[in-house]
């Protein structure tokens, strides 16, 4: 071999080493961009979609970390493996409960979301959870009249005889039901032109509580993304020095959206994400659909109060499962 052979015969060599780099590098960019996009809260357009399926990519974002140490590349390793650490740090605490879960001492209620599917779930499997699960206050999204009507057939009325509802066609009604007495019933239209049902429910022995049935606009097509966000925007903050607030329902987000996670921030807290039970999926494939399950409906509750346990249930004939709260109300001073 001569000295000018040499070069040419590393050629082959170094653009398979180059090739090889450039293939790990391509494994390891999606999931870093996704990271920061998460992080930041940069999520725009179908980007807006795509965020909910975050605990997907954060399990997958360890394979390029993996491969990229296996290969030492060493740039790519660094990126992959920071990446998949901040991305754990944002759905791993979600399975892992909170030591804080607010007062222990207080009136514990149960209460419970269901989004009812254009108001096609079967209304004798959501009067059945109420029943089996000492359910105190109910909230219902997608309520239509002929589903108003079918619940309290079913009994609802007999174990939940106070309501603020505001029923209509299609997946833009709204309903509350409460086994205590109410104040202040009505209902308000979002932005994106869903109905929220509000009132204060007057536990006996435990202070007012402003209870609302959360919808925000799905963000199902790009017309949507505007309304979404201010609709989301828009959900009632909590309030310190007023009254405690409990919103529970659809809200289309999960807790990856950056604008869910400043709602919590102003004094709620996620009832599943404390109790440890943040990665049960509530909406998906429950309806035939072939879509990987995401946790979209959830129950936010003031600071003030305190969250027991949380359990999701299936409801026959809607795209979403059902999600109970055990929560302990202050007592009334």
């Amino acid at each position: 071999m001569t000295i000018t052979d040499a070069p040419i015969a590393t050629r082959p060599a170094h653009r398979r080493r180059l090739t090889r780099t450039l293939l790990i590098w391509l494994l390891v960019v999606p999931a870093a961009i996704w990271f920061v996009i998460r992080g930041f809260g940069l999520e725009r357009d179908r980007f807006i979609q795509l965020i909910a399926f975050t605990p997907y990519v954060a399990a997958w974002s360890v394979l390029p970390a993996l491969i990229a140490l296996a290969a030492r590349r060493w740039g790519a390793a660094a990126v992959a493996v920071l990446t998949a650490f901040g991305l754990a740090m944002g759905v791993v605490p979600r399975a892992l409960p909170n030591l804080d879960r607010g007062p222990g001492s207080g009136v514990e209620i149960t209460v419970m979301t269901a989004n009812l599917l254009f108001g096609g779930a079967d209304p004798a499997s959501v009067v059945r959870l109420v029943r089996e699960n000492d359910v105190a206050i109910l909230a219902v999204q997608e309520l239509t009249v002929p589903a108003t009507q079918a619940l309290g057939a079913a009994g609802l009325a007999d174990l939940l005889p106070y309501r603020s509802v505001d029923a209509e066609a299609g997946a833009s009604g709204s309903g509350l039901y409460s086994r205590f007495p109410i104040a202040d019933p009505g209902s308000s239209r979002t932005e994106g032109g869903f109905l929220q049902a509000y009132a204060t429910v007057q536990v006996p022995g435990a202070t007012p509580i402003r209870t609302e049935s959360a919808h925000p606009l799905a963000p199902a097509v790009p017309e949507s993304f505007d309304g979404w966000r201010s609709d989301l925007a828009g959900q009632p903050q909590a309030d310190p020095g007023g009254t405690p607030r409990i919103l529970l329902g659809d809200f289309n987000s999960t807790l990856d959206h950056k604008l869910l996670r400043d709602l919590i921030k102003s004094g709620y807290r996620d009832a599943a994400d404390t109790t440890g039970k943040g990665w049960i999926g509530t909406w998906g494939p429950y309806d035939g659909d072939p879509i990987p399950p995401v946790t979209i409906d959830h129950v936010l509750a003031d600071e003030r109060i305190g969250i027991r346990d949380v359990e999701v249930h299936g409801v026959t004939g809607s795209d979403h499962r059902a999600v109970m709260a055990t929560l302990t109300i202050p007592e009334n001073e």
